[in-house]
């Protein structure tokens, strides 16, 4: 199976490094604008390949769409970040003709193609990416709530001293850091409430921590984060490739589910062959309703400016 990544950042390119490491894809195809970007960092990539004992083929190319067809699974992560002085309207209408474009390449080349979203601001682009693609809703996701979550179990296991991996915890709504929505009243060590270990200003601090993490690490190296956007990336693509069911939170398409319509947020999916295969139910007490809601309302004031 064949995996297109677009955009050869430090995201896409961790990304890529991440899905070749894993063998999940007989081949992965690296695209950039940039003349020899793409090139360069396969080139460097698949000469680890030796050391690290993995099979799956990475290529880089510049701008051409035709190497990509075939391609079960494509990840957008080309864009710009937000400029000191750049409006969010300015930020919004570049990131969508860009988006938009790619949309229209990949579909073009692979009609029957999954696409995974990371561009910025990143449900309003998948939901972008929806309305202009003409693929069915299950087919289109956005990878925000995934990396959310990862960042909600890290902040956990700091303070809990715990591993990572006997934390089960999600994060839902808006991917920003005033909109996603750590549900720590939900989150478990091992099937036990993680509230039976924390005081109330631990929990406190613990989503504060959650909701800043991406402007957090933005502050400390002057840039994104790549590393644990590219493994989120990389998680998803290989339980789409595998079939395997796993759930993760994803920016999906709700047509009433939450009470939210017409809008692509982060909920909790399982993730297959199918793309997103369905929503998990999930009860929320009154808090975290009103939250989501007000996540909702951010979001689609994001997506009107689309208009």
């Amino acid at each position: 199976m064949k995996v297109t990544i677009v955009g050869a950042g430090a995201v896409g390119a961790s990304a890529a490094d991440n899905i070749v490491r894993r063998n999940c894809a007989e081949e992965v195809i690296l695209l950039d604008i940039k003349e020899g970007v793409a090139e360069g960092k396969s080139q460097d990539i698949m000469q680890t390949a030796a050391l690290l004992g993995f099979d799956t083929k990475l290529k880089g190319v510049t701008n051409d769409y035709l190497s990509t067809a075939g391609s079960t699974v494509a990840v957008i992560t080309s864009g710009i970040p937000r400029k000191p002085g750049m409006t969010r309207e300015e930020l919004i209408g570049t990131n969508a003709g860009i988006v938009k474009t790619v949309v229209e390449n990949l579909v073009k080349h692979s009609p029957d193609i999954t696409i995974i979203v990371v561009s910025n601001p990143m449900d309003t682009m998948t939901y972008l990416a929806l309305k202009s693609s003409g693929l069915p809703k299950n087919r289109i996701i956005g990878m925000g709530g995934a990396l959310d979550s990862a960042r909600f179990k890290y902040q956990l296991a700091t303070k809990l001293n715990a591993s990572p991996s006997d934390l089960n915890a999600i994060v839902i709504g808006g991917h920003g850091d005033k909109t996603m929505i750590p549900l720590i009243k939900k989150a478990t060590w091992n099937s036990i409430p993680v509230t039976n270990f924390l005081t109330p200003e631990e929990q406190a601090e613990i989503i504060q921590k959650t909701m800043v993490g991406g402007a957090t690490l933005t502050t400390l190296i002057g840039t994104s984060a790549w590393f644990a956007p590219g493994a989120a990336v990389a998680a998803m693509v290989e339980s789409i490739l595998l079939n395997q069911n796993r759930l993760f939170t994803a920016s999906v398409y709700l047509e009433g589910e939450l009470g939210e319509e017409d809008i692509n947020i982060g909920v909790p999916v399982i993730i297959n062959k199918n793309g997103w295969d369905r929503i998990v139910p999930i009860a929320l007490d009154e808090e975290e309703k009103q939250l989501f809601k007000a996540s909702a309302e951010a979001v689609r004031t994001m997506n009107n400016v689309l208009g």
